[in-house]
C-alpha cells in the first residue's frame, strides 16, 4: 500500500492542471500577438475603464500591484498601453490603451473567446454552466467577494 498522498485527485492539483491547459490553449491561439492571458485581461479591462489608476486596474483583474506594474511595463514597451501620472497625485499612475493597443485587443477578443469555448468543449452545455457556476462559487468564497 502506497504511503503517498493522492495528489492526482487533489482539487488544487487539478485546478493548476486546468490552468496550464487554459494558458497553453491561449498561447497557441494568440501566438501571433505574443500576449499572455494576464496582459490580455489588463488590456480588455482598459477598454471599459480608460484612464483608470494602476491599483484599481490590478484589483479589477485580481492581480497584486507589483505584478500588474511589471505586466503594464511590458504592455507599454509594446506600445499598447500609455501610463501617465495623475495631475492630482503624481504618485498615482493612470492608464489608457493606445490606438495600437485598442486595435490589438479588438483583434484578439474573438480568439480569446474561441479559447474559452475550447476549454469547455469536453463538457456538455449543462455541465459547462454548472462548471462555471461552481468555479465562480469557489473563487468568490475564497476571495471574500
Amino acid at each position: 500500500m502506497s504511503q503517498s498522498y493522492d495528489f492526482a485527485h487533489a482539487p488544487g492539483h487539478l485546478i493548476r492542471r486546468a490552468q496550464q491547459v487554459a494558458v497553453a490553449l491561449f498561447a497557441d491561439h494568440l501566438a501571433a500577438f505574443d500576449v499572455t492571458p494576464v496582459q490580455f485581461a489588463i488590456m480588455n479591462a482598459l477598454i471599459d475603464t480608460p484612464g483608470t489608476d494602476q491599483v484599481s486596474l490590478a484589483a479589477r483583474v485580481a492581480l497584486d500591484a507589483a505584478t500588474s506594474g511589471s505586466v503594464i511595463s511590458r504592455l507599454e514597451a509594446k506600445g499598447w498601453v500609455r501610463r501617465e501620472a495623475s495631475p492630482q497625485d503624481r504618485r498615482r499612475k493612470l492608464l489608457w490603451l493606445t490606438p495600437k493597443g485598442q486595435k490589438a485587443v479588438v483583434a484578439m477578443a474573438p480568439l480569446a473567446s474561441e479559447v474559452q469555448s475550447l476549454i469547455l468543449q469536453p463538457l456538455t452545455a449543462p455541465e459547462q454552466q454548472q462548471f462555471l457556476d461552481l468555479l465562480a462559487k469557489l473563487v468568490n468564497a475564497q476571495s471574500g467577494d
